[in-house]
């Protein structure tokens, strides 16, 4: 068997460990020293977003672009220290980057929905909003996602991207909202008598506003009723319970006024036949 000579493997080892050594020692303790440093600025930064009242829902988001912007210049920094070229590294990381961003090309749509989201504030957490065909109140605004809960308690979940670009309702941005009804009663009725029973009832709500005023009038002479169309102001958040409770007083008020309230009817007329069987 053939003698190796390991002289030369040391002597090789010893010259890396002499020419790279110290850069590789000095890279290290930079990027250690850089991380504490990053570690710092970042809750500095954290301390300056929570002296401004920013929203909370902005402060995670901003926290980790500052943390990974600075993460990325000194991993940079550390491999220009090893005298590793950076061009080539830097086409290949653009090169990378394309074809991920052509990859994730949706997910890179929902991201920057949610920066919009996130930036511009459209709704916040607790507000209600009907959109992309769901209702309900907003639970979480993530950078991908928007959750939604429903009035019968599901979670939806929503992507951004659609959610930035596309129409969408805010029910809880204005402070005051009005309430429509359409109540008919029977033709024959006193118009007058139907006014006065709907104002009182609208007089005797606590939760209907009197400024801006109620409004009643006739909307419609329909097929089998006079219409009336009745507009009160509330506040936002009590909108369904004056809603669904003006819905069951006026049933019963018009019952005791001797109000009718008409009802599709179909009349059916026989004609006797027996004349024309011979």
């Amino acid at each position: 068997m053939e003698n190796i000579d390991v002289t030369k493997y040391y002597d090789l080892a010893a010259e890396l460990i002499m020419t790279y050594g110290p850069k590789l020692l000095g890279a290290l303790a930079v990027l250690i020293v850089g991380l504490f440093i990053i570690k710092a600025l970042n809750k500095s930064f954290k301390n300056f977003l929570e002296k401004r009242n920013i929203d909370p829902s902005l402060k995670p988001f901003f926290s980790s672009i500052v943390s990974v912007l600075l993460k990325t210049l000194l991993v940079i920094s550390v491999l220009s220290m090893l005298e590793i070229e950076m061009t080539s590294f830097i086409a290949i990381l653009g090169a990378a980057g394309l074809a991920i961003g052509l990859a994730l090309s949706g997910s890179l749509q929902n991201f920057a929905g949610g920066v919009f989201i996130l930036v511009f504030k459209p709704f916040k957490v607790g507000d209600y909003i009907d959109a992309q065909g769901y209702e309900g109140t907003v639970k979480g605004i993530q950078i991908f996602n928007t959750i939604l809960t429903t009035p019968d308690n599901k979670t939806v979940i929503i992507p951004n991207g659609g959610l930035s670009t596309g129409s969408m309702i805010n029910y809880s941005t204005e402070p005051l909202r009005r309430v429509d009804w359409t109540f008919g009663v029977g033709y024959g009725d006193s118009t007058g008598k139907t006014k006065e029973v709907l104002q009182k009832l609208i007089d005797n709500n606590e939760l209907i506003l009197k400024d801006p005023a109620p409004f009643i009038a006739v909307s419609a002479l329909a097929d089998s009723s006079v219409n009336f169309v009745v507009r009160a102001w509330v506040k936002t958040p009590d909108y369904w319970t004056v809603f669904f409770e003006m819905n069951e007083k006026v049933y019963n008020a018009f019952n005791e006024e001797g109000l009718n309230i008409p009802f599709p009817q179909m009349d059916v007329h026989v004609h006797n036949t027996n004349s024309l069987i011979k």
